[in-house]
């Protein structure tokens, strides 16, 4: 056990990264996976929830170097390469992993049971579940919650659907199912929700089209291994950028920051607060905007 004493500071100063995007962590594992070579991950959040999402796809067959606490290697294995596993697929208490991973898995040619720590068993799945129903896929859940089992069927057919209420693991859970599916599958979002699948996907090679709020792609598209920088998370970020706000009287820098438009709440609310925040962006990393935020 370890002991942390924290005292005041009249003061902050100097510059920090944060670690690495949840979402996008999860999602380059995931879509690595599934892609025809190999694809290089820096940034890796190595976290629980994330570990729990690389350990599925090691399950199914996804060989996955891990080169330091960050750093990734994932051999694709190609759009139907991933195999049946030995066991049940234990996603801890990461919502993201087990409802996209109920659309990816709802193509392929094995039978996948998913569940997850007691917290994960008590949330709603039906939400998933329904659409990827309409496609066509076999989907049983235990009381509308986890434990889900997906199994095979004969095909998949494309959707025209529409999000009930605002949702980017249900969009991303039926883009990805929308992968192994006949003809076109779209989504329209009654509001605006995190893209980092959309984007994601295109950076693997695959054509999606977005026009308004809805988002479409067509079935049967290869994704081609590629590189991802995962960026800091905005999330984490925003405990600094408070404290800057605060204390930092010369100037506080948090580097390399993801700065996707569907995510930056915090700065738009804390500029309206007064705060003097500058963003200085940098290059792009696998389609997400990055920057610098100067407080």
């Amino acid at each position: 056990m370890k002991n942390w004493r924290v005292e005041p500071a009249s003061s902050v100063r100097g510059r920090v990264r944060v670690p690495g995007d949840k979402s996008i962590s999860h999602r380059s594992v995931m879509l690595g996976g599934i892609a025809d070579g190999h694809t290089e991950v820096t940034g890796f959040l190595a976290g629980a929830d994330c570990l729990a999402t690389l350990e599925a796809f090691r399950a199914m067959g996804v060989a996955v170097e891990r080169r330091g606490e960050t750093s990734l290697t994932v051999h694709g294995r190609g759009l139907h390469g991933l195999r049946p596993p030995h066991g049940v697929l234990d996603m801890g208490n990461a919502g993201t992993a087990i409802r996209l991973s109920m659309g990816l898995l709802a193509g392929q040619r094995f039978t996948s049971t998913l569940t997850g720590d007691a917290s994960l068993r008590s949330r709603p799945m039906e939400r998933v579940a329904a659409p990827l129903r309409l496609m066509g896929a076999s989907i049983e859940t235990t009381d509308g919650k986890p434990p889900v089992t997906v199994r095979p069927v004969e095909r998949l057919t494309g959707i025209d659907y529409a999000l009930p209420m605002a949702s980017a693991q249900v969009k991303s859970a039926i883009l990805l199912a929308g992968l192994y599916a006949e003809g076109t599958t779209s989504v329209t979002e009654p509001a605006p929700t995190r893209d980092h699948t959309e984007r994601m996907l295109r950076g693997f090679g695959v054509d999606v089209r977005t026009e308004g709020a809805r988002i479409s792609l067509r079935g049967r598209q290869k994704l081609e291994g590629t590189r991802i920088a995962v960026p800091g998370d905005i999330s984490s970020a925003a405990f600094f950028l408070v404290a800057g706000c605060l204390a930092a009287e010369e100037g506080f820098v948090v580097e390399n920051v993801g700065i996707n438009p569907t995510r930056t709440g915090i700065i738009d609310i804390l500029k309206l607060m007064g705060a003097d925040l500058t963003v200085h962006p940098r290059e792009e990393q696998g389609g997400e905007p990055v920057a610098d935020i100067e407080v």
